[in-house]
């Protein structure tokens, strides 16, 4: 059975970092593209960052200079890096891995808030 487990999230202060896990089992996850995505209340899931099997790279326009994407293929484990934290940065963050069209999970996603 494949799980991704997400943690890390919690409530932040505006200028803060955070730091996300997703621990993945059930599958090896250097042979998967893995990725955040975020959704906000009442607005569409939306990319987050993407590192691939192979360690490229791709950030949403909202990540870009501030989040940093990273895996330790060891531990079967992504990481988010998130500085500079942002009000507009509130959401739910889920982990997601794809390896092909019908390869494709998702984890149950946790609470990153930022506030004052």
């Amino acid at each position: 059975q494949v799980q991704l487990v997400e943690s890390g999230g919690g409530l932040e202060h505006p200028g803060g970092s955070l730091r996300l896990s997703c621990a993945a089992s059930g599958i090896i996850a250097s042979i998967y593209d893995m990725a955040w995505y975020r959704q906000a209340p009442g607005k569409q899931r939306e990319l987050v960052a993407r590192i691939t099997d192979s360690g490229t790279t791709t950030y949403g326009d909202s990540a870009k200079g501030r989040f940093t994407i990273s895996r330790d293929n060891a531990k079967n484990t992504v990481y988010l890096q998130m500085n500079s934290l942002k009000p507009e940065d509130t959401a739910v963050y889920y982990c997601n891995a794809r390896r092909n069209s019908w390869s494709v999970y998702w984890g149950q996603g946790t609470q990153v808030t930022v506030s004052s």
